[in-house]
């Protein structure tokens, strides 16, 4: 793990000066911090399963709720993750919402004699929109469950809801509450719990996958933050990520990262794989890094094999990127870089968050110094903050 052991050793005072006193620290915890992520979900596990029961997730396949996924931003982009996996194992409805939509679409987004169950993510747990629409469901829908999942336990989320009626509040370990401007182990950390939710009747069940991420999130993070530090220094001004199914919440936040880290200095698109073809293509160009989140799926993984071979065959890009579970010659052939984890991950799409991320959050930490910005605050301008601020909340 020598580029990123490296910010990790700098002298305090380095760090300090460079921006580099969280954000590495909170990158490299990751995989460290899930097992208490796993041992709080077990801690809690009687309760939640309870809680989920009496929303009804568990009950009469007809009379089960719709589920609201709620965030902004990157924890918007948790619930992206997190709604395929979710909608198999509960056989109900599930949505990702973002907070910033449902705001100003409140009522629209309701219908009348629905069951709902709201699942609302933020590491914080007082961004404005998200505070906002909590607040008004809890007053004009008072029979909406309500499940907050937060990394801040004074946060006005958890705070203001303690005692109420159908709201569970579930606070991850402070650790994990990143001090960096970008979210980073927060992110992996609420998708676990997630999933660690998807599994509330069958917990050993999960245990099986839990594991396995571990221990790919350990050897992965050296491969990926090493190809990050490396493709920083190719001089690119714009990347494009793609995904399918679960692994576009994973190209959605992976932008993210490496927009916000860069403070837009390297412009960032994502798209589904198949998506890319119709428009956005068009942005591809010698100065664009591609990085495809490949399935794990041989029928989805042929469509996303010709999509990096036709980039290839008309040299759209400089450089194309795979991540994914294993190698395979032709993968390897259709790309410059294919990153695996050191032992073949076997599990399925819904779960590879968590580990595939990195990649994502790697090559924002390592651009963002490549273009001399401080990443624990990479907005000289102020135009981004750790927590969103001057919204106004109108009724």
């Amino acid at each position: 793990m020598a580029a990123l052991s490296n910010l990790l050793n700098l002298p305090e005072g380095d760090k300090t000066a460079r921006g580099l006193l969280h954000t590495p620290q909170e990158i490299a915890q990751q995989p460290a911090t899930w097992e208490s992520t796993f041992g709080r979900f077990q801690n809690r596990h009687t309760v939640i399963r309870e809680f989920l029961r009496e929303a009804g997730v568990s009950g009469d396949p007809r009379q089960r709720p719709t589920v609201f996924l709620l965030g902004a931003g990157t924890s918007d982009y948790i619930g992206r993750t997190l709604t395929h996996l979710l909608r198999r194992l509960w056989q109900c409805e599930v949505v990702a919402v973002p907070t910033t939509d449902l705001l100003t679409h409140f009522e629209e987004s309701l219908l009348p004699q629905r069951r709902y169950l709201w699942i609302s993510f933020s590491r914080s747990g007082d961004s404005p929109e998200s505070v906002a629409v909590l607040e008004r469901a809890l007053n004009t829908h008072p029979d909406i469950h309500h499940l907050i999942v937060s990394c801040n336990a004074e946060g006005r989320m958890v705070r203001d809801t303690a005692g109420k009626d159908q709201v569970l509040s579930v606070c991850l370990d402070d650790k994990v509450n990143d001090r960096g401007l970008a979210m980073t182990s927060s992110f992996s950390n609420m998708v676990v719990f997630g999933q660690c939710m998807a599994h509330a009747e069958n917990p050993g069940e999960y245990e099986k996958v839990f594991r396995q991420l571990v221990g790919a999130g350990k050897n992965f993070l050296n491969t990926a933050a090493d190809c990050a530090a490396e493709l920083a220094n190719g001089g690119y001004s714009k990347a494009c990520f793609v995904g399918s199914g679960a692994l576009r919440g994973v190209a959605n936040e992976s932008a993210l990262k490496l927009l916000e880290m860069t403070a837009g200095k390297t412009l960032t698109m994502s798209e589904s794989t198949l998506g890319l073809r119709h428009g956005p293509m068009a942005a591809l160009d010698d100065e664009t890094l591609f990085v495809c989140f490949l399935s794990g799926d041989g029928r989805t993984q042929k469509y996303e094999a010709d999509l990096l071979e036709e980039i290839g065959r008309k040299h759209l890009v400089r450089t194309r990127v795979v991540v994914g579970c294993e190698a395979t010659p032709r993968l390897a052939a259709f790309s410059e870089h294919l990153l695996t984890p050191a032992n073949a991950l076997t599990v399925a799409d819904e779960y590879r968050a968590p580990v595939d991320v990195m990649f994502g959050q790697a090559l924002g930490l390592f651009f963002s110094l490549r273009w001399g910005l401080k990443p624990d605050c990479p907005s000289p301008n102020g135009a981004i903050t750790r927590v969103v601020q001057n919204v106004s909340i109108y009724a």
